[in-house]
């Protein structure tokens, strides 16, 4: 059975944003799938850092990569994440994976090859279902830029940094707030600076806010 959406939404913004529950809940409402592009850095991420490769040895990095099996659900009614057939879905979510992501997710054969596995998922979502919803960074600058609706969600570092860390503490994991907040900050210069799809609002895409869009920290900058 198909949904009511047809095509893709994609729907981007910064670590902390709420952008994956979003997601995940618009497409259960339209009965469409949901695509988690985050959670695949992550499992790339986790299997660096449980191999005990250099996050900064790009070729190292894009070479366990590229061997890796990545399994990302895309029914949002039954979200999980399997690196090489193991469920890591709580894995993947710890602070240890937080600080490195940004740098795993910098390597540019890295994002090649995760954004080649994205568009394949995509089509196949919307072949089998009709619609799906995308989350991510670089969905509508470089994943889907044919998105018909893009979406890009933001708020302060403050906002984020205090969600982040109520998701921590309900997950039983310790949260102080000034290393969360420092945490939210440095993901923000590292996404919207690195080389390879930098974190940043496509042209067309609707803001959730524009206070910030005539100043230099604006996201389309």
């Amino acid at each position: 059975m198909t949904g009511a959406l047809r095509g893709v939404v994609a729907l981007d913004g910064p670590s902390g944003t709420g952008k994956t529950t979003v997601a995940r809940k618009l497409a259960a409402a339209l009965g469409a799938g949901f695509l988690d592009t985050g959670a695949m850095y992550r499992l790339v991420t986790l299997a660096v850092l449980d191999a005990g490769v250099d996050t900064e040895d790009a070729d190292a990095v894009a070479a366990l990569a590229e061997g890796l099996t990545l399994d990302v659900a895309t029914d949002p009614e039954a979200p999980a994440a399997r690196l090489d057939g193991t469920d890591v879905g709580e894995a993947i979510r710890t602070a240890r994976v937080d600080a490195a992501v940004s740098a795993v997710s910098a390597v540019p054969a890295v994002r090649e090859l995760l954004v080649r596995r994205q568009r394949a998922l995509i089509a196949e979502t919307v072949e089998r279902v009709g619609g799906v919803v995308v989350d991510g960074r670089d969905i509508g600058t470089v994943v889907a830029p044919d998105a018909p609706l893009k979406v890009f969600l933001t708020a302060s570092a403050e906002v984020r940094a205090a969600r982040r860390g109520a998701q921590d503490t309900a997950a039983g994991r310790p949260a102080d707030e000034a290393a969360v907040l420092a945490s939210v900050q440095r993901r923000d210069q590292l996404d919207s600076s690195r080389a390879a799809s930098p974190l940043r609002a496509a042209d067309d895409a609707t803001c959730s806010t524009r206070r910030n869009c005539r100043s230099s920290r604006c996201w389309r900058s």
